[in-house]
C-alpha cells in the first residue's frame, strides 16, 4: 500500500459515511474533477486500501435495546472466577480483558432499562467483582 494523502483520507472518509455516494457527488464535496475521484478510486482498490464496499443493515430487533459499556475491576487474582460468572449473564454481549485500572470491558445488551437495573444488580453481586463503572451507550458513530 502506497501511502495516504490528504485527498485519500477525505475521499475515505466520505465513503465511509456513504460508500453508494455517486462519483459526482465525490468530486464536488472533494473540491475535484470526477476523474481525479475515479482516478483515486481505482488507485485505492488496486492497491488494496480499499478492499471492498458493503451496505450495514441495523437489526430492527436491536434498535430500542439498552446498550452499554461495562468496566469492571476484580478483587485480587480472581479474574478467572469472575469471567466464567460474567459468561453466564445472558445479557453480556461480549467480554473482553484489558490494562490499566479496570481489568474487564462487558458489553451489555437488554430490551428494556428495568433489564437493564437488574443486569447491574447481577453483576455487581459476582463474587470477585471490586468495584465497576457503567455506560450507556446513546448512539453510534461510524467510523
Amino acid at each position: 500500500m502506497s501511502p495516504l494523502d490528504d485527498l485519500d483520507r477525505r475521499l475515505i472518509s466520505l465513503l465511509r459515511a456513504n460508500g453508494r455516494e455517486p462519483v459526482v457527488n465525490l468530486a464536488r464535496r472533494l473540491g475535484v474533477t470526477r476523474t481525479t475521484v475515479d482516478s483515486r478510486l481505482r488507485r485505492l482498490t488496486d492497491n488494496g486500501t480499499i478492499v471492498g464496499f458493503s451496505v450495514r443493515v441495523r437489526d430492527p430487533s436491536t434498535a430500542s435495546a439498552v446498550r452499554a459499556i461495562m468496566l469492571v475491576a476484580v478483587e485480587g487474582r480472581n479474574t478467572g472466577d469472575v469471567i466464567r460468572s460474567l459468561r453466564g449473564v445472558p445479557e453480556i454481549a461480549a467480554l473482553h480483558t484489558t490494562n490499566g485500572r479496570w481489568d474487564l470491558v462487558a458489553e451489555i445488551s437488554c430490551e428494556s432499562l428495568a433489564s437493564f437495573d437488574a443486569t447491574l444488580g447481577t453483576v455487581r453481586g459476582i463474587d470477585g467483582i471490586r468495584d465497576s463503572e457503567t455506560s450507556i451507550l446513546l448512539s453510534s458513530a461510524t467510523a
